[in-house]
């Protein structure tokens, strides 16, 4: 099955962001050829700086496939940004939910529909001191292991240097002109986990290793060999809740 036509909103999301991220921005991107054709699939992602998620999705859109991004429910509520989430089909995380299959529903309805779902399996923005991805959450894989669909990792970089993470100074650098970099891996191999009871251990197990496949295409992006010990920043909660791509953990 098909996924998602490129609909008005999308379009229009389009005509506003492309061309500003084409004059302010080179790109570099590989990897095109690994995102499939058709039939339902999952990108996971890593989240460095505000912008990546537009550079994320400028790549995205140029394949033909249109990814689905969960998104805080509350950005759904009204105005422009409403009416843009709605209108291209994002889909709503209801963060005071308690049950995780509740609360994917419509990420795994999406994809047995044929549609890409895009997950930031961080959650938030990298807390990570040198900006590698840190411990996943496991919203990705718990969708992935019911859905048996491929899972596409993606590495960015590049973004940060134009809008870096926690910046004291919220400041844009655009000049010199920076490179933005969006590499798709091949799917990552799943199948081991597949058939057995969705436990912690087996879901853990699964996200550290989307997250490892994750992590080995930054580390070819930048040059430079990631940290052999993930990032693990202290938790509120002995419970992955679904990630929340768009917004930041801390402002729940």
């Amino acid at each position: 099955m098909s996924g998602r036509r490129i609909g008005f909103w999308y379009r229009m999301a389009a005509v506003l962001c492309k061309p500003p991220l084409v004059v302010l921005f080179k790109r570099d991107w590989h990897g095109m050829e690994h995102i499939p054709a058709d039939g339902g699939f999952i990108t996971a992602i890593n989240h460095n700086s505000y912008l990546d998620p537009l550079s994320y999705a400028h790549f995205q859109y140029n394949t033909g496939r249109v990814p689905r991004f969960l998104a805080k429910a509350a950005l759904f509520r009204g105005g422009f940004v409403g009416a843009m989430l709605r209108g291209t089909g994002q889909i709503p995380v209801y963060r005071e939910s308690t049950d995780a299959a509740n609360a994917f529903r419509s990420a795994v309805d999406a994809i047995n529909k044929g549609e890409c779902v895009a997950f930031y399996p961080e959650g938030t923005l990298t807390r990570d001191p040198d900006l590698w991805p840190m411990r996943g959450k496991t919203g990705a894989a718990r969708v992935a292991l019911l859905t048996k669909a491929p899972v596409i990792p993606v590495a960015q970089w590049g973004a940060n240097e134009a809008v870096p993470p926690y910046a004291k100074e919220k400041r844009v650098r655009l000049f010199p002109r920076k490179t933005l970099r969006v590499h798709a891996g091949p799917p990552v191999d799943l199948s081991e986990f597949y058939g057995q009871e969705p436990t912690a251990e087996v879901l853990r197990a699964a996200t550290d290793t989307i997250m490892g496949a994750i992590t080995e295409l930054l580390s070819e992006v930048r040059g430079e060999q990631a940290p052999v010990q993930r990032y693990d920043r202290p938790t509120r909660s002995s419970t992955d809740g679904p990630p929340l791509p768009l917004a930041d953990e801390e402002s729940k």
